[in-house]
C-alpha cells in the first residue's frame, strides 16, 4: 500500500452536518438523545465525498431546528477572523506544509502535506485557534448563548472528516476540489500568507 503523503481535512460548523445525515457521517453515535428521533448514526466506511448524494431537506430542517443552539453559518466578517486565526496557528506552529484553506459559510478545507501532529488533533488546534480570534474580535456566533461561567458554546462540530492522499494526483485533485468549492460558494478569494504551492 502506498504511503501517505498528506491530507484532505473538512471541518463543519455546528448544526451544519448531523451525525445521522442521511448521505453519512464519520460520526458513529447520537451524541443529543432528543435527536435520535431523526435517525440513528449514519457512518460511512469510506474517504469518498457524500455532500450531492440526495437527501430530505425538510427531515434536514427539522432536526436543525432541534438543535440546542442555532446552527452556525459565518458572515464575512466572521470567515475573515476565522483566517485570521488558522492563519496565527499555522506560523506558530508550523505542522505541515498548507496547500490550501477555504473558510465557507459553513465549514473549512484544509489541505495539507505531512503532519507533525496527529492530523485529527491538529485540526481541533486550527479551530480552537479560529474560535479565539471570533471571542477576541467579538464576532462569536454563538456569544449570547454562554453559561454562568462565561464559557460559550464552540462554533464547530466535533469531528472533522479526514481524508487521506497517496498521490499527486489526490492532492493536487483536493487543492482544486477546495477553491473550487469557493467559487460555488461565490465568496471573493482568500488568501493567506501560510499557503505554499504544490510541487509534488
Amino acid at each position: 500500500m502506498s504511503d501517505v503523503i498528506g491530507f484532505h481535512v473538512i471541518a463543519c460548523t455546528y448544526g451544519f452536518w448531523l451525525p445521522n445525515d442521511q448521505r453519512g457521517s464519520c460520526s458513529d453515535y447520537v451524541r443529543a438523545p432528543h435527536l435520535t428521533r431523526f435517525g440513528p448514526a449514519n457512518p460511512v466506511d469510506h474517504a469518498r465525498s457524500v455532500a450531492r448524494m440526495p437527501f430530505d431537506f425538510q427531515l434536514r430542517k427539522l432536526a436543525r431546528e432541534s438543535l440546542r443552539y442555532p446552527y452556525v453559518e459565518f458572515t464575512d466578517e466572521q470567515i475573515a477572523a476565522v483566517g485570521r486565526g488558522v492563519a496565527r496557528e499555522i506560523e506558530r506552529y508550523g505542522a505541515a506544509p498548507t496547500y490550501a484553506f477555504v473558510q465557507l459559510r459553513d465549514h473549512f478545507h484544509y489541505v495539507c502535506g505531512h503532519c507533525r501532529y496527529d492530523i485529527r488533533r491538529f485540526a481541533g488546534r486550527l479551530k480552537g485557534a479560529a474560535t479565539r480570534q471570533l471571542l477576541e474580535e467579538g464576532l462569536h456566533p454563538l456569544a449570547e448563548y454562554a453559561d454562568a461561567r462565561g464559557h460559550v458554546p464552540s462554533p464547530w462540530s466535533v469531528k472533522p472528516w479526514v481524508v487521506y492522499l497517496f498521490t499527486d494526483d489526490d492532492v493536487t485533485r483536493s487543492i482544486d476540489y477546495a477553491n473550487n468549492n469557493l467559487r460555488r460558494a461565490r465568496l471573493p478569494p482568500q488568501a493567506y500568507p501560510f499557503l505554499l504551492p504544490y510541487v509534488g
